[in-house]
């Protein structure tokens, strides 16, 4: 069965990884059936900033429904959805203390929340260094609560060849983390590079 999974892009630094996973997400057709997107404010700010392109023409060009951050009116906004996973990538520390608070007052954070109380599957690719005591007890609280916190911490032992490649390695294993089969580099395997 195809899953549908919600893909939130907060303002954290980090648009290339909201970019990839959304192009990967919309190639693996097979496994995902409909792909939600919620962009914040800033989020949209920061993609246009760090890639030189507007939010909405990448979301027209791929197969994805996209959703308004102030609206509460999306399918996953409730536990009655068919939506199994959730990444938010990036995921700014303000997005995590929201979530960690249970403080529903954005779609973004409301289908977080929905997540966390269907006990569904909740991926938060944040991107901050370094982290401070507040942030690391957020981290805490999303964890205990069944949220994985996976940091923007790209691997090197597959010896990317590109930023894009090394991008990747995180997208990668936030999909694998939310559940999807992906074609990865794993460790043990021999490396691109040699």
């Amino acid at each position: 069965m195809k899953k549908n999974i919600v893909v939130a892009v907060t303002g954290a630094s980090g648009a290339l990884y909201a970019k990839l996973l959304l192009e990967t997400l919309c190639a693996l057709r097979g496994q995902v059936g409909e792909v939600a997107v919620v962009f914040s404010d800033s989020g949209r700010d920061v993609f246009r900033h760090e890639l030189g392109c507007n939010a909405d023409d990448l979301l027209a060009a791929l197969p994805v429904k996209a959703y308004d951050s102030r609206s509460f009116y999306a399918p996953f906004a409730s536990g009655s959805s068919r939506f199994e996973s959730m990444l938010v990538a990036p995921c700014s520390m303000g997005t995590l203390a929201r979530i960690a608070a249970g403080a529903a007052d954005n779609l973004v954070c409301r289908a977080a929340d929905v997540m966390l109380k269907e006990r569904r599957r909740l991926v938060l690719v944040v991107r901050e260094t370094p982290y401070s005591l507040i942030h690391l007890r957020n981290m805490v609280a999303v964890t205990e609560a069944g949220g994985v916190i996976c940091p923007a911490s790209p691997a090197f032992y597959s010896c990317p060849q590109s930023i894009q490649n090394l991008a990747m390695t995180v997208v990668n294993r936030a999909l694998t983390l939310a559940g999807v089969e992906v074609e990865a580099f794993r460790w043990g395997e021999e490396a691109a590079g040699g």
